[in-house]
């Protein structure tokens, strides 16, 4: 089958790479792709939903996978599927649950799916007299999309207020964040949990843990990501047991009663509080870069898993993962995450390492090609070095010896990836 898939960062790169290994596959084409894309399939220049649909069926797209956020958000899936193509990922209703921080929370408790304490409001003095009722730290979001930005852990009630003025007004984060929502802090570990839905059925992938902040011992400002490992040894049978059967059995059931069923990746960020996963939030695409650690987990056909996802017949399924563990590092240009680095050429060693050669490689992300055929680092989040093995020490040594022969000026990176898994925090 010849499959679409719509995005451009590491994530998109790392479902082509499962997609190009699967025997069912034909040809591949990203939209727009980056500059690395291209050694996977075809690069098209299209973003519009109309040109995107129109080139699906001159091209005999079987299926069309979206990866990021906004066009989910903005209704693709509605659009592909009034043309009867087969597409991956969930309607504009559904999308919801991340394009609407207000509405994913107020879903939350009409469902009894656990989550911290909140209030949603577009009045400063609302937040102003709720920031007053809780302890610091204290978390203020804005309400829409904010490419994973929009969300302030505040110190103190002072930094709150500020925050929450900030956002009301429209100087952080626009239109985003004229609607707030306040929380509770959760002092706990952060996890990410994917199912893959199908609207009634779905699959559970390996749990994950991402590292938002820029610095090593999660110290520096938040990013969107700084690696990845998974399976994470931090969520237990038990864990996993609670989130079927309080978070996604409930979610899924909520959203086919209200009338969206869901369909796509449902991303849940988890903070587990004494032995007990609470919800932070939701996305509904996988997280980046989670997504590239996960991948190359999955040892069934990626194209199944999807598909039968797209068509909504994952009860006949099969999804089988690998019993290894990948570990990702994210290489970044100089000044990530503070503003744009000038373009710099990507120069990769020679591998002569036998393991390395077949238990590692690269997801790339930020990065463009010249005529030449050599790539630049023009991203902030250039590409992502990923590392298999059959511990979570081998595959993180696998990582960073990857990062090893990776050159570009001013690349930087954390060096602690897994460090909590492995026992060094």
């Amino acid at each position: 089958m010849n499959i679409l898939i719509i995005g451009a960062g590491g994530r998109e790169y790392s479902i082509g790479l499962a997609l190009q290994k699967d025997k069912n596959v034909g040809k591949l084409y990203f939209a727009p792709g980056n500059g690395a894309t291209e050694m996977l399939g075809e690069n098209v220049p299209l973003s519009d939903f109309e040109a995107l649909a129109d080139f699906t069926e001159a091209h005999g797209i079987v299926l069309t996978i979206v990866g990021p956020e906004a066009p989910l958000v903005e209704g693709i899936v509605d659009y592909f599927r009034e043309r009867n193509l087969t597409v991956f990922g969930p309607t504009a209703a559904a999308a919801q649950l991340e394009g609407s921080k207000i509405f994913m929370k107020n879903f939350l408790a009409r469902h009894g799916v656990p989550t911290a304490r909140y209030i949603e409001t577009d009045s400063l003095d609302e937040a102003v007299q709720f920031i007053a009722t809780l302890d610091a730290p204290i978390v203020v979001k804005a309400d829409g999309l904010c490419g994973g930005k929009g969300v302030i852990i505040a110190q103190s009630h002072d930094e709150a207020k500020v925050a929450a003025a900030e956002m009301l007004a429209g100087s952080s984060f626009g239109d985003a964040g004229t609607s707030i929502v306040v929380e509770e802090f959760l002092d706990g570990y952060e996890l990410s949990v994917f199912a893959v839905c199908d609207g009634k059925d779905y699959v559970v992938l390996p749990a994950a843990q991402d590292h938002k902040r820029l610095l090593n011992d999660d110290q520096g400002p938040n990013t969107g990501g700084m690696g990845a490992y998974a399976p994470t040894p931090l969520v237990t049978d038990e864990i996993y047991a609670k989130l079927d059967e309080r978070v996604i059995r409930p979610t899924l059931k909520g959203m086919e009663a209200e009338g969206y069923p869901f369909t796509g990746v449902l991303f849940i960020g988890v903070m587990v509080v004494k032995g007990e996963p609470i919800i932070l939030e939701y996305n509904v695409r996988f997280g980046d870069p989670e997504c590239e650690a996960l991948m190359p987990l999955l040892k069934s056909p990626a194209s199944e898993l999807f598909y039968k996802a797209a068509i909504g017949d994952l009860k006949n399924a099969t999804i089988a993962f690998y019993e290894k563990y990948a570990v990702g590092v994210v290489m970044v240009s100089k000044a990530y995450p503070y503003k744009s680095s000038p373009p710099a050429e990507i120069v990769i060693d020679e591998i002569h390492h036998e393991a390395l050669k077949g238990e590692s490689h690269i997801s790339y992300a930020g990065v463009s090609r010249d005529e030449d055929g050599k790539l630049y680092a023009t991203g902030g989040r250039v590409l992502v070095c990923v590392g298999i093995g059959d511990s979570i020490k081998e595959a993180r040594d696998r990582a960073y010896m990857l990062v090893g022969q990776v050159h570009f000026v001013g690349k930087q990176c954390r060096t602690d990836i897994a460090y909590q898994a492995l026992g060094e925090g």
